[in-house]
């Protein structure tokens, strides 16, 4: 199914929809795919991005959620990017489902190579990544639970799981917030950035090339996870 990140956002009166999802087909407002190349200049305040990783996704699936073996604690996940590091640390007190899921995946190395598919600039402020096959449509072979989600709030730096609208249905993407971005408690918030939330906001800066009718879409210069480490703090 197709994991929608679906807001209204009653400031703008829009209704935005970003790819982030479990893995099989369906649901609404899809990815549009693009063969964007970066471009040789960045705008104001943006970033500059490296190429494209020359290995492909593992594509890796799994049969059920693994099990929990996290500690109550925080942990600090590592994601290096062609446009730059994110460090960000992880609450496994109040979601170990999915920190515990993030720890598992990042351990067998499926978040390498993959591109961040969405970047939403206008009534919510959100990188999308997570998405093997970078269409909205990609997981891991398995949903999570949702968690921490009772008086959620999305402020500059969380991240958030993304789902299909459904209970439950998280996978493997997720979104970082660069911005304060208003949501309603739908997306299991799991941790917030540490470092390089400078790199989120140059990200946001080059722009998205509006491919996705809903709002946003690819960014202008494409945006890959490199490596993804997670390690207890």
């Amino acid at each position: 199914m197709r994991a929608s990140l679906a807001a209204v956002v009653a400031a703008a009166g829009l209704s935005l929809v970003a790819g982030c999802g479990s893995g099989s087909s369906g649901g609404d407002n899809p990815l549009v795919q693009s063969s964007n190349t970066p471009s040789a200049t960045t705008a104001a305040g943006g970033v500059n991005c490296g190429a494209a990783p020359s290995k492909s996704p593992s594509g890796q699936q799994f049969a059920a959620e693994p099990k929990v073996t996290v500690a109550p604690a925080t942990y600090t996940a590592t994601i290096v990017t062609n446009c730059g590091t994110i460090v960000a640390a992880l609450d496994a007190t109040k979601a170990p489902h999915t920190v515990n899921s993030f720890a598992f995946l990042a351990s067998h190395h499926f978040f390498d190579n993959t591109p961040c598919p969405r970047v939403v600039t206008s009534g919510i402020y959100v990188l999308q990544c997570g998405d093997p096959k970078g269409d909205g449509t990609g997981g891991p072979g398995y949903t999570i639970p949702d968690e921490n989600l009772t008086g959620a709030t999305y402020p500059a730096g969380t991240l958030a799981m993304a789902n299909t609208g459904q209970p439950h249905t998280g996978g493997s993407q997720f979104f970082i917030c660069y911005a304060d971005t208003p949501l309603p408690p739908q997306y299991t918030p799991f941790g917030h950035v540490t470092q390089g939330l400078d790199v989120l906001k140059g990200i946001a800066a080059n722009g998205d090339d509006g491919s996705n009718p809903a709002g946003g879409g690819h960014p202008k210069q494409p945006v890959y996870i490199l490596s993804f480490t997670v390690a207890k703090a």
